[in-house]
């Protein structure tokens, strides 16, 4: 495994991000980057010149029900719950 990222740039980076990494956090987190590079490395070599660029992995598409028209709820049973009414509306606490 070819070291791409140092810990004195972990550091850095740590640093900038206001993080506090222990010694060992530092070791770990230069080894998982330089994994994680490596990994890209492998993939850049893929030819994907005749590779369609997606947006996502599976294709998907919203599902929507369809509208329907339905009588509305009657007033009275909508306000029969309510804490206070004017009889026509709810009433709240103003709110500024």
């Amino acid at each position: 495994m070819a070291t791409k990222i140092t810990r004195e740039e972990v550091r850095h980076v740590a640093l900038l991000a206001r993080l506090e990494l222990s010694e060992t956090e530092e070791e770990l987190m230069t080894g998982q980057i330089n994994k994680i590079l490596d990994y890209m490395d492998k993939l850049n070599e893929l030819d994907t010149k005749d590779i369609e660029p997606t947006t996502h992995a599976i294709l998907l598409e919203n599902v929507f029900r369809a509208d329907s028209i339905h009588d509305s709820l009657d007033r009275r049973d909508a306000l029969a719950n309510a804490p206070e009414t004017d009889g026509v509306n709810f009433v709240v606490p103003k709110v500024f």
